[in-house]
């Protein structure tokens, strides 16, 4: 680690390293930590006891915010005849079969997430080199190989602030909750949707403790230790 920069360390003080702060708390704090130009994303970054070399105790779900992201979605889907017009009517920004294929194997990636219906997985398989590693390889697993009756609600959920999340390989999850400019309430409904999906898939395997730390902070600003007891027991507004 460099040595970071003057502004860095001025909001570095205002977080005391050996306070577990209360959700709300360390979110206000993360608010006032903000010194960058741009409108930061605030993170959550959870330690899990999971150890990710066993296939069962993989962690991957999608958690949805109720007050999205703060970034607009552009989102892609894969269909064509009759699933193509749903997809259309349902607002997804670039629909098509053949032409956005190509278009992609010629290297245009102008979408955040990408749908496909059943149908077209077939012909989307070949793009598995150049979207897999961007993680916008449409799959069962992350709910975006929809029929074509479920594209409304996948494109609707994707608009609203759809985040998929996996464990890394050293156990931990780094999911967004939205934008410092959001509202303390905002970000706390986003972390309570996120903490309630992250505790509903603990691993039915696992011994010992799921969730370790929880840490919230913004791009580029400090870490904020957040009780974890507190966290884990968050639940989204009704």
């Amino acid at each position: 680690m460099g040595k970071r920069g003057k502004k860095y360390q001025e909001v570095a003080k205002l977080v005391d390293k050996n306070k577990e702060y209360t959700p709300e708390e360390a979110i206000e704090l993360a608010k006032k930590t903000v010194y960058t130009r741009f409108d930061p994303t605030v993170e959550l970054h959870i330690r899990t006891g999971v150890d990710p070399r066993h296939a069962e105790q993989q962690i991957r779900g999608v958690a949805l915010l109720p007050h999205g992201t703060g970034k607009r979605v552009k989102i892609l889907v894969f269909a064509e005849g009759e699933a193509a017009k749903i997809a259309q009517e349902a607002g997804a920004d670039y629909v098509g079969g053949d032409e956005l294929i190509e278009k992609i194997m010629n290297g245009w990636l102008d979408f955040d997430i990408a749908i496909a219906v059943p149908q077209m997985m077939g012909k989307v398989a070949k793009l598995g080199k150049i979207l897999g590693p961007r993680k916008l390889m449409p799959s069962p697993k992350s709910g975006t190989v929809v029929p074509p009756d479920d594209l409304p609600r996948v494109i609707e959920e994707a608009r609203k602030g759809r985040v998929e999340f996996r464990v890394d390989k050293t156990g931990n999850l780094h999911i967004p909750i939205g934008k410092a400019s959001f509202t303390t309430q905002q970000l706390l409904e986003n972390m309570a949707a996120v903490m309630d999906t992250v505790m509903k898939i603990r691993p039915s395997g696992l011994k010992g403790q799921y969730i370790k730390r929880v840490y919230l902070t913004t791009t580029m600003g400090p870490s904020i230790k957040v009780n974890t007891a507190l966290a884990t027991s968050m639940k989204p507004a009704e």
